[in-house]
């Protein structure tokens, strides 16, 4: 069972081997690491690359128990009733709601019906016959509406504007339903990027999400893609998106880490300046992130894709012994990005993982110094 809850990812970037350079930081020597295959992660306790788990960035045990109840019996009222119990404005109901509607794609994917077979995915369409006013149903429907354009069709032709504009129906639908939920316009964020929304218009949805939850880092996320150079926007507008996240972001919030996204998401342009990993930018935002998750509650939804990102970065930095810090909170997981760009998420990430470790060894790391 796949579950694709993740921001929708249209550029899949090739792997770049991390260089194993020796350099200098203030006054410490860096020594490279040694090769990846002479590392053993498992003597740190971490998961065998066949133990990862790809469907989320980290546990969500109630998800995946009604999951599995919905999936195994096609009734929807576990997925209904969970939904109904999860605060409206919160990052938790957002990703669950990507959860099931992921979960209905592959279904659909899998089995796509015919004569003598149901589709998959049936439960989620019962669930909008038997309860239409129900807008935890409708939310899920409007999302999986939009992953269906993504998948399914190519951006630009009409079979993906027909998908992409019932999905904006469906969410005017959801919204009408819960008028104070955030999720069907960021929702509509994916569709507004879809349907080249000019920026005029997408400020304005972008205005009823802070109306509703201003510190929503989900939301954030979403709304980056649409000011990245890629489609609508620019790096600039990218970043000066991304930095006014972080220079508004109340206490303990994650948003102090949207510049490290906004970096990401302009990779393929920047990554082939000499020492990019250890630049200016590139710290500032790392820095910056390492202090959202200083700050951040244990509990945050949200916390596993920015120590995710930060795998990255700090093992492409050389920073081995802060991108073990990292490892220890998330091993386990793997459904974030980077590693979901990837064709194989697990074994992207155990490369990242095995790097780190023989960086961290190469420096006189060892299991008895790895704080816990």
């Amino acid at each position: 069972m796949e579950i694709l809850w993740v921001l929708m990812a249209l550029v899949m970037l090739g792997f770049v081997v991390v260089p194993l350079l020796r350099r200098r930081r203030g006054m410490i020597a860096q020594v490279p690491a040694g090769h990846p295959d002479g590392a053993d992660p498992a003597t740190y306790g971490f998961a065998r690359t066949e133990e990862l788990d790809i469907r989320m960035p980290g546990p969500d045990h109630d998800l995946l128990d009604v999951l599995d109840v919905v999936q195994r019996t096609q009734d929807y009222r576990a997925a209904q009733q969970l939904l109904a119990g999860t605060e409206i404005e919160g990052e938790l109901r957002w990703q669950r709601v990507q959860a099931f509607a992921g979960a209905a794609a592959l279904e659909l994917r899998q089995r796509p019906g015919g004569v003598s077979e149901t589709p998959g995915g049936q439960w989620l369409r019962v669930w909008r016959t038997e309860a239409p006013k129900d807008p935890g149903g409708a939310a899920v429907h409007a999302e999986f509406l939009v992953q269906q354009a993504w998948r399914t069709s190519t951006p630009g032709t009409q079979d993906f504007r027909i998908i992409m504009e019932e999905a904006r129906d469906a969410c005017g639908q959801a919204a009408l339903l819960a008028p104070d939920d955030p999720i069907p316009y960021i929702v509509e964020l994916s569709v507004a990027r879809g349907l080249d929304y000019s920026q005029a218009e997408f400020e304005q949805l972008w205005l009823k999400i802070l109306d509703r939850a201003p510190a929503h880092m989900g939301a954030h996320l979403a709304a980056l893609h649409y000011w990245c150079e890629k489609w609508h926007g620019s790096r600039a507008q990218a970043y000066a998106f991304a930095e006014a996240a972080a220079a508004r972001a109340p206490q303990g919030s994650l948003l102090a880490a949207m510049p490290l996204f906004a970096v990401f998401e302009h990779l393929p342009e920047v990554n082939l300046v000499s020492g990019f990993y250890q630049s200016e930018v590139v710290t500032k935002a790392i820095h910056g992130a390492l202090f959202a998750v200083h700050a951040a509650r244990p509990d945050d939804p949200m916390l596993a894709h920015v120590r995710h990102l930060l795998v990255f970065f700090l093992v492409r930095s050389e920073r081995w012994a802060e991108a073990m810090n990292q490892l220890v909170h998330v091993d386990g997981h793997v459904g974030a990005l980077p590693w979901t760009l990837s064709a194989d998420p697990a074994a992207e990430f155990a490369v990242y993982r095995a790097l780190a470790v023989a960086g961290y060894e190469a420096n006189g790391g060892s299991p008895a110094t790895l704080p816990h």
